[in-house]
């Protein structure tokens, strides 16, 4: 009852892919999902949001500021003197000593206006926070380049165990063969017992070799939903023999060169040095005078008084003269963290530089080596198919016919590995010298068999 389940559990999930709507995710439709559900693009995305608005902060401290405030009183009490009652004589007349009311209502309000004139420390303030909203779409950028091969590294990860998995079965399925066939070989008598052990090991270990490739597909599926924020599937794969193009231009020069003027990284740090530079000349203005525009209107209406109206405009100084030293200890601070930043953006340089070469190298070195496990694998197929034969007239043993299984196995596995590994070198590459962009996903997407 249980085998009918499955076998019928197995038969719906075959006809289920077997539809025509049923369709194998491409790569380009895997960056779309990642493109709307990666959290961690999401989160560049929002810091180049707040990033903009650092030039708006920036600007306000060079323009007018315009406050407003005022009061609404009333007081109300009396006066009660302490020779109340008594009889006093004056010029008037005569009359007695009385408490009386001091109610008195109060209605006041100013507006006042101030414009910089003259403040260095405001104006490079606004300098650096336009280079601030300029790291700050240079982030983003470097980000959206990252999406680009996270997401490309993570399918071809999951193509990567796909194949791993299918060969290992297939191995499966042949050592399943041949422990079958040295079991009979063995009843009959044309063989030893040490060729039944033999085959028996070989298939128990391609059984564990097994298990560990489907978790390692699981896993690999796992780490490419975190990106796309949802299972995609299946995945479509690399058509058989397709040929990857070398990299253009084809010398290594050109691709350094591009890593140190063109990665992102490194202009976020070109632009970090200037803002460095620009903090010493902003820390320097503690030693130079202010000067501001300031203009306000005043009203002030009293029942004690009546009602008093003054309007005033003129300018503002201030010049420090003495601040206990804070502002020559913050612009040696600041040339330190200039002579910081100078060595940080050298060696943003040195690693874009070397990322390039690497992966320049990587993918030529990928190409010959697809090239050379393409002919090992047909050499593979060769030696196997004869030691088959060879196995089947008695001039081979049981041994030879699983090491020539495994040997085919295995190239097949490092030519499918080494294919992924060249694309990927491709897309550093461009990353490296900041030219990666979503159109280059194309030119491997067409690769795949859809």
């Amino acid at each position: 009852m249980q085998k009918s389940l499955i076998a019928v559990l197995l038969s719906s999930a075959l006809m289920t892919l077997a539809l025509p709507g049923a369709q194998a995710a491409d790569l380009i439709q895997v960056y779309q999902q990642a493109l709307a559900n990666d959290a961690t693009y999401a989160s560049a995305r929002s810091s180049l949001d707040a990033g903009r608005e650092r030039t708006t902060q920036g600007r306000a401290g060079l323009l007018p500021s315009v406050s407003a405030q005022g009061s609404n009183t009333r007081n109300n009490g009396d006066f009660r003197p302490f020779n109340e009652g008594q009889l006093i004589t004056d010029g008037s007349g005569i009359g007695f000593v009385t408490r009386r009311d001091t109610d008195n209502h109060v209605n006041s309000y100013s507006v006042t206006l101030s414009q910089p004139l003259f403040n260095w420390a405001a104006w490079q303030t606004y300098q650096q926070s336009k280079l601030v909203q300029a790291i700050s779409e240079a982030t983003f950028a470097q980000a959206r380049q990252d999406l680009i091969t996270r997401v490309a590294q993570a399918y071809f990860d999951v193509l990567t165990a796909q194949d791993n998995l299918t060969a290992t079965q297939a191995q499966k399925t042949a050592t399943t063969e041949q422990l079958a066939s040295a079991k009979r070989n063995f009843e009959v008598g044309t063989q030893t017992i040490t060729d039944t052990h033999e085959a028996q090991a070989a298939y128990d270990l391609v059984v564990a070799q097994e298990f560990a490739a489907i978790t390692d597909l699981d896993n690999k599926r796992t780490a490419l939903q975190v990106i796309t924020g949802k299972p995609t599937g299946e995945l479509a794969p690399l058509r058989a023999g397709v040929t990857i193009s070398a990299p253009e231009p084809a010398a290594i020069d050109p691709w350094v060169s591009s890593a140190e003027g063109q990665n992102f990284s490194v202009i976020a740090s070109q632009l970090q040095l200037e803002i460095s530079k620009r903090d010493i000349s902003r820390n320097r203005a503690g030693h130079m005078p202010t000067l501001n525009l300031a203009a306000s209107t005043s009203h002030q209406s009293t029942t004690a008084s009546g009602t008093q109206k003054n309007n005033a405009i003129g300018v503002t100084w201030s010049v420090p003269i003495f601040s206990g030293f804070a502002v020559t200890s913050q612009v040696r601070e600041a040339i330190a963290l200039e002579d910081k930043a100078r060595n940080d953006l050298e060696a943003t340089k040195r690693l874009a530089a070397q990322n390039a070469r690497v992966a320049f190298l990587g993918m030529n070195s990928g190409l010959a080596q697809v090239k050379a496990l393409e002919a090992a694998e047909v050499s593979s197929k060769s030696s196997l198919d004869s030691n088959k034969l060879g196995y089947q007239v008695g001039v081979r043993i049981n041994i030879d016919v699983l090491n020539a299984q495994r040997q085919l196995y295995a190239t097949q596995k490092d030519l499918s590995k080494a294919r992924y590994d060249t694309v990927m070198n491709g897309l550093r590459l461009r990353s490296a010298a900041g030219t990666l962009r979503e159109d280059d996903l194309a030119p491997i997407n067409a690769l795949l068999q859809h």
